[in-house]
């Protein structure tokens, strides 16, 4: 909507306080279970928000320890949930990187860029596919952050 055709009190709010009704509208829609334009994940596993959550994570897990990405069952299920609520769906079409056309996506929120550059062989290349993503997202937060025990917020 443009501002010409919103309310005089609105047009009136600050850049600020715009951004924080869209982050409650974003939330709002989220919480409503609304995934904007998202594919379904592959085949190969269920598509259903927290569906598998524990056997995804367990599958990056081992993949992880194969090719020596650290971290844990509980840094992974911690950030996930923040993230997506265990939705392999979901993805953020308001924040600055939807702004710029690359939205965040999958159980991590990972945009496209660094799911290719940090994209672990031996998973599928969708971006939506639960374990690729956690995967992926993991060994990113690894070379960034040393583990994705260490990421407290989004990264």
């Amino acid at each position: 909507m443009q501002l010409t055709a919103m309310p005089k009190k609105f047009a009136r709010m600050t850049k600020t306080k715009k951004i924080s009704l869209g982050m409650v509208a974003a939330g709002a829609a989220v919480m409503a279970g609304t995934v904007v334009s998202a594919p379904a994940a592959s085949a190969a596993t269920p598509a259903q928000s927290g569906g598998n959550v524990d056997a995804w994570i367990n599958q990056s897990l081992k993949i992880m320890r194969e090719k020596g990405i650290p971290g844990t069952y509980e840094g992974i299920r911690k950030n996930l949930m923040r993230e997506s609520s265990g939705n392999p769906n979901a993805i953020n079409n308001w924040d600055s990187n939807a702004a710029k056309g690359i939205p965040s996506k999958g159980l991590l929120q990972v945009i496209d860029p660094t799911f290719k550059t940090y994209h672990v062989s031996g998973t599928s290349t969708n971006i939506y596919d639960p374990v690729a993503n956690i995967t992926a997202a993991c060994n990113y937060a690894a070379h960034r952050y040393g583990s994705i025990d260490n990421v407290n917020s989004a990264y």
